[in-house]
């Protein structure tokens, strides 16, 4: 009996082992993977930031994103880069977002959520209402407005993939949405921070201007970063606070797709209606890593857990893993593809981009933190 449980304890720890050495095998092949893309998107990061310090009113995160789209138009990333590539702008840029809560308080955190939420909702509501109208007035059906509607409202493209399944959206539809609203993310980068100082705008206005009129957390990131450290610390706040609405949103129209599939079924009996794609909303799953981790940045600041000296160490290191992130989204930009989604989806992006714009203005003079 003792032979045979020594021969047992010996193979499950030889069990073990193997199962580790696999498990660090693996890891190491998924970084070797990653790291020719790495490498290009660290490199442009690199060049743009010494660009950034020589034009600060562009700054080095829009110079990585435009030197990036300007690298795959000429010279299209191949299959090797793009594990690396597709690491660089969401996981890098989420670790940035994380940092950038050590530079803020708890208290500074709720203050922002509250004093953003009128023109957070209304900026919201006027785009829902009006992708809705507009875009039915156009022809475009109803699951692209949807999804260009949500992604103008709330956070891009994560918006967009929370939404997806909610709706049953089909493939081709998400791709016309994602594109149309990441062409208009650029067009952000690249207008706001002018109509910032055209219009005098403080550190705190257009924080909020940002966070509530551009959609996509690396658009928020770059524009308001450029504007200045102040404005991107607001933006963020803003933004993530803006992401929640997305737990709402989806809950609304799970119950809108529910009544939908009820009616269809009950047309189902005369073999009129097919069975609806949607899924259940499963809302644990709406709240991102990066919102946590950022919540837990700002307590652990607030708790006097980081040094005040190293508040100026992570703030260049959260804004050169932005500008790595950026570059990494211009090197996945995909011209030919933005222009095969056609002219409607893209005019009614235009629209809501514009309207959205204006009304986040409108609301913060008519609420008098313009």
């Amino acid at each position: 009996m003792k032979r045979i449980t020594t021969t047992t304890r010996r193979a499950g720890q030889d069990g073990t082992t193997i199962e580790s050495k696999s498990m660090w095998s693996s890891a190491v092949s998924g970084l070797i993977s990653r790291a020719p893309g790495l490498s290009l998107a660290v490199a442009i990061a690199v060049v743009a930031t010494m660009i950034g310090k020589v034009f600060p009113l562009i700054g080095g995160p829009v110079t990585g994103i435009l030197l990036g789209v300007l690298i795959a138009t000429l010279v299209k990333p191949g299959d090797r880069l793009k594990p690396g590539i597709k690491t660089s702008s969401k996981f890098l840029l989420q670790v940035s977002v994380v940092i950038l809560g050590s530079q803020l308080s708890l208290i500074q955190v709720v203050r922002v959520g509250f004093d953003s939420l009128p023109v957070m909702v209304g900026t919201l509501a006027v785009c829902l209402v009006a992708a809705y109208f507009i875009g039915r007035w156009m022809g475009v059906i109803g699951d692209l407005r949807t999804l260009i509607g949500v992604g103008t409202g709330i956070c891009g493209g994560s918006a967009i993939a929370a939404v997806t399944p909610v709706i049953g959206a089909a493939e081709v539809a998400v791709t016309y949405a994602i594109s149309t609203v990441f062409l208009f993310n650029i067009a952000a980068v690249l207008a706001f921070p002018v109509i910032g100082h055209a219009l005098g705008m403080s550190q705190h206005s257009f924080g909020l201007f940002a966070g509530t009129a551009v959609n996509d957390m690396s658009s928020v990131v770059a524009v308001s970063t450029t504007y200045g450290a102040e404005s991107a610390n607001y933006a963020v706040v803003v933004k993530l606070a803006r992401t929640l609405l997305i737990i709402p949103i989806c809950l609304g129209l799970a119950a809108i797709v529910e009544r939908k599939t009820r009616a269809d079924a009950r047309r189902a009996v005369d073999g009129t209606a097919g069975a609806s794609t949607a899924t259940r909303v499963r809302v644990h799953r709406l709240v991102p890593w990066f919102l946590i981790g950022f919540l837990l940045a700002a307590a652990a600041n607030s708790a006097g857990l980081i040094p005040t000296g190293a508040h100026h160490g992570l703030s260049v290191t959260s804004l050169f893993l932005i500008t790595v992130a950026l570059s990494a989204i211009g090197l996945s930009t995909d011209l030919p593809g933005l222009r095969r989604t056609g002219p409607r989806p893209v005019i009614l992006g235009a629209t809501l981009w514009v309207i959205v714009s204006l009304a986040s203005l409108g609301l913060q003079l008519a609420t008098g933190t313009l």
